[in-house]
């Protein structure tokens, strides 16, 4: 899925160190989402 920039993106839920976090939870606070796709795939 690509998203444009200054594009809302979709809503989702991820499990880090301190529990669950949900996008719709930060809504109004500043959130930088930053995906590294090549991560741990040994290469």
């Amino acid at each position: 899925m690509a998203l444009r920039t200054g594009a809302q993106a979709p809503d989702f839920a991820l499990s880090s160190h301190s529990g669950t976090v949900i996008l719709s939870d930060l809504r109004g606070k500043k959130v930088v989402i930053a995906f590294h796709p090549a991560s741990f795939t040994g290469g």
